[in-house]
């Protein structure tokens, strides 16, 4: 592609006047005179023939041209500084782009990243939460961390470790609960798999318990953690990812009793390239996951 002439220094001074909507501030921003970037966004406008700002006593006005042009002149401005930055200290930066479940990221990586942040210091981690719903490509995310079976439409899925789920309750409910069924009289938290409490009382011995009727439904574990505790109820969660919780004893596991309901998952889409740091990322994770022999 031909490009036409771009008057860089033009754009640089529609930009900051557009910002602080007059030339005397983006004069200061600029290190110019006020009249050197008065000129240069005439020439701007003389040049497009259209006029970006309506000149006021006390300031400037974006006109609708203006308006038009200055969210595409902020992105590339943003993007090349965020270019320039990656080869800040004399190295190159890489951005890595991460989704993540996040139970999964409050429970486990938070706590782990920084291992990887001194061992892969020049790899710059964009970390983003959901609630198990994501799509890598209109996210623009070079990784996904799942919760599921591992199949995911035009994805490529590494298996991490399973969470198995548990009865979780803070230690003044716990006290009451001496058998399973105990369990059918108090309001039951779960997250959006509607088969969870009946699969857990199924591994508990009690196979014909059906739906529980007063349960609450939470799309994430960590707003069904806090939810217990509030005293709402029991939940149904995964200790490893509350371990904190169980250490300091706010929360209790009053049964040995899990089901294993799925696995977390580390995915890409089939047609993004690998780069070095999500290579980086991946050995990581795996060598991290063995290391605790959950893999």
């Amino acid at each position: 592609m031909v490009r036409p002439y771009l008057p860089l220094n033009a754009f640089r001074a529609f930009e900051a006047s557009a910002r602080h909507l007059s030339f005397t501030r983006a004069a200061i921003e600029l290190n110019v005179t006020q009249a050197a970037v008065s000129h240069q966004v005439k020439s701007l406008e003389d040049q497009l023939g259209v006029a970006l700002f309506k000149r006021l006593p006390r300031g400037l006005m974006i006109t609708a041209e203006g308006e038009s042009l200055l969210p595409v002149l902020r992105d590339g401005f943003d993007r090349m500084a965020d270019a320039l930055e990656r080869f800040r200290g004399g190295h190159v930066r890489e951005i890595l782009t991460v989704g993540a479940v996040g139970t999964f990221t409050v429970g486990w990586l938070l706590p782990r990243l920084a291992a990887f942040r001194e061992r892969h210091p020049y790899v710059e981690v964009r970390l983003s939460t959901n609630n198990n719903r994501v799509d890598l490509a209109a996210e623009g995310l070079d990784f996904a961390i799942r919760f599921g079976t591992g199949a995911w439409h035009g994805t490529d899925a590494v298996r991490l470790f399973e969470a198995p789920l548990s009865v979780l309750a803070v230690p003044a409910v716990a006290r009451d609960l001496k058998e399973p069924a105990d369990l059918l009289c108090l309001t039951l938290l779960r997250s959006y798999r509607r088969d969870e409490w009946t699969r857990w009382f199924e591994a508990a011995g009690l196979p014909r318990t059906p739906p529980p009727q007063n349960a609450v439904v939470f799309d994430t574990s960590l707003a069904m953690m806090e939810a217990v505790l509030q005293g709402v109820g029991v939940g149904l969660a995964p200790p490893l990812m509350f371990s904190r919780l169980l250490a300091s004893r706010a929360v209790v596991q009053p049964f040995a009793t899990s089901v294993a309901l799925g696995s977390y998952w580390l995915t890409r889409l089939q047609s993004r390239s690998v780069t070095p740091a999500m290579s980086a990322f991946a050995a990581w994770l795996e060598e991290t996951v063995a290391g605790e022999g959950l893999a």
